[in-house]
């Protein structure tokens, strides 16, 4: 026959085995979850601020361009033919002053259409070094045909689009440079004048997307909505636009904005956003590096719980008597809550499963307390002004009946008993809705009067309060207190049904003459009425 040593100590490491392997099992599960969703939010999250940033970048380019398009179109709109040269010019100051506080530009050009001006054909500036800029030969565009968007993109294709447009990377013809551009056509009363533009280099955009970086082999890219690659950090630095992001198998999409993809042997999850500008921003991890976090994390559990469960093991064959004292503990306090009993005092006994069981089972003294009292509230209380009802007057009536039954030495209180005049006049003249108030107000009186003495309703209109200990001494200054209290509110009252005309009656017990607490609330009832029909009397004689 196993002692209880024995028998506590194999089925406390049953259930500490147990409990390990569910806690294991839920912080793994956890620790996978939570690992890739905060993969995921730190993809969106680099995403979301590389694609702020470049919109930012985007955005000033396209805010100079606009400017100077604008003026051009709003100066050419009400210019004389002989004006050309000096708007020309007046262009072309703005345009150094917009050019030079724009990050990243390259060049910038006013073009205009041979059609438009055969004289004047506009301005180029290009920038020397990364120093400032000088005037460049302008492109012949004679001959080329303007209307075919597939030459000269960079004005033929804001010619036929008639908006400002963002050129994918191409190769300028005379500096040999790959760039990328911002275009916007003028318009003057209609007829097509020429285009403003920006290029910048396209290094300063491969430099912006390489800031964009996420664990350790984490980079981003962009395409175009035809997934045409417009930059990417490990494809050649030299590769036409019109190419396609060579990947080993379909990407397989996770969920907005989110997918999975093969790329040079090695798998990846990336997430995507748009452009303002056509493009898309793409930042991508391989998924190895993402689920290397987690599985760290994992493999760290995993060995703290191999960890403990040999610790517990130890534990609990060398301190099993310890935890038997605790067990006969609980179970003598649960003795006395069987008994009636819940103000028990249980102690903490740590985060084994004693003390587990401990917190929980003073949780559920607790609880059943708390069940209780609300019980008790139920029976005691009265619904219409939350003082005791007659039940919980009766109670304690019984309580002071024990202490006089048992002869208990130096026991002192008195019984008062107040009634709520006229109420029937109230409830015929004024309605029950007053009534009720009416009652609520005496009430209110009454506690207000002997806030620390239990105040009960024991019928309709009635209301007792028994003084005991300090109120009981001090009975005199109360019941002037509240003789004070009652005429303020008759005062303040407005209404009728608002006064509080209360009579009270008070007995003080008498150890000689009370042989039951029945006949101290009958004299303090007595005494009540004997002094409402003075009062009535004497408004009798008034009258």
């Amino acid at each position: 026959m196993h002692s209880i040593r024995t028998k506590f100590t194999l089925l406390t490491l049953s259930a500490i085995v147990v409990a390990l392997c569910i806690a294991t099992y839920i912080g793994v599960y956890s620790i996978q979850t939570l690992g890739k969703r905060d993969a995921d939010q730190m993809l969106h999250l680099k995403c979301t601020s590389g694609a702020m940033n470049l919109e930012t970048y985007f955005d000033g380019v396209e805010r100079s361009v606009e400017t100077v398009s604008t003026l051009v179109q709003d100066n050419f709109e009400h210019m004389p033919p002989e004006q050309l040269d000096s708007e020309v010019e007046s262009v072309r100051h703005l345009f150094n002053k917009v050019a030079n506080n724009t990050h990243g530009v390259l060049t910038y050009y006013f073009r205009l259409d041979p059609e438009f001006s055969k004289e004047h054909p506009g301005f180029w500036y290009v920038k020397d070094h990364g120093e400032e800029f000088r005037e460049h030969k302008v492109t012949d565009i004679t001959q080329y045909d303007t209307n075919d968007t597939s030459a000269l993109v960079w004005f033929t294709h804001p010619k036929a689009l008639k908006k400002g447009v963002w050129l994918p990377p191409y190769y300028t013809e005379n500096l040999d440079i790959r760039v990328i551009s911002y275009n916007v056509p003028v318009y003057s009363h209609g007829q097509f004048v020429g285009v403003v533009g920006m290029e910048i280099d396209y290094e300063t955009l491969a430099n912006e997307v390489k800031k964009i970086s996420l664990f350790e082999n984490g980079y981003a890219f962009i395409l175009d909505d035809n997934s045409n690659i417009i930059y990417h950090p490990q494809m050649d630095s030299t590769l036409q636009y019109g190419e396609k992001l060579a990947i080993d198998s379909p990407a397989e999409v996770k969920g907005d904005h989110h997918i999975q993809y093969w790329f040079d042997g090695t798998q990846k999850e990336a997430v995507w956003l748009p452009l303002r500008n056509g493009m898309r921003l793409y930042v991508t991890v391989p998924l190895g590096e993402i689920n290397r976090v987690w599985q760290r994390l994992i493999v760290l559990t995993l060995s703290v719980s191999f960890i403990l469960l040999l610790l517990a093991s130890f534990v609990m064959m060398n301190f099993a008597k310890r935890i038997t004292k605790p067990l006969h503990d609980l179970t003598n306090v649960a003795q006395q809550v069987a008994n009636g009993n819940y103000d028990v005092v249980l102690e903490d006994n740590g985060n084994d499963e004693i003390g587990i069981l401990t917190r929980s089972f003073r949780g559920l003294v607790e609880k059943t307390r708390d069940n209780i009292d609300s019980l008790h509230k139920k029976i005691y209380i009265d619904a219409m002004t939350s003082v005791g009802n007659k039940a919980a007057y009766g109670a304690y009536m019984q309580k002071i009946q024990d202490l006089i039954d048992n002869n208990v030495e130096g026991l002192e209180f008195a019984i008062g008993v107040f009634d709520c005049d006229n109420l029937k006049h109230i409830n015929d003249f004024y309605g029950h809705d007053k009534g009720d108030i009416y009652i609520k107000t005496a009430s209110q009186l009454i506690c207000r009067s002997f806030p620390n003495s239990p105040v009960f309703r024991i019928g309709g209109d009635e209301f007792a309060v028994i003084l005991e200990r300090n109120d009981f001494r001090d009975r005199e200054k109360l019941f002037n207190q509240f003789r004070k209290n009652r005429e303020e509110v008759r005062a303040a009252a407005e209404h009728e049904w608002e006064q509080a005309n209360v009579t009270m009656g008070v007995a003080v017990y008498d150890p000689e003459n009370d042989p039951a607490v029945i006949d101290v609330a009958r004299r303090a009832d007595k005494t009540m009425y004997e002094t409402k029909r003075i009062r009535k009397e004497k408004q009798k004689q008034r009258t």
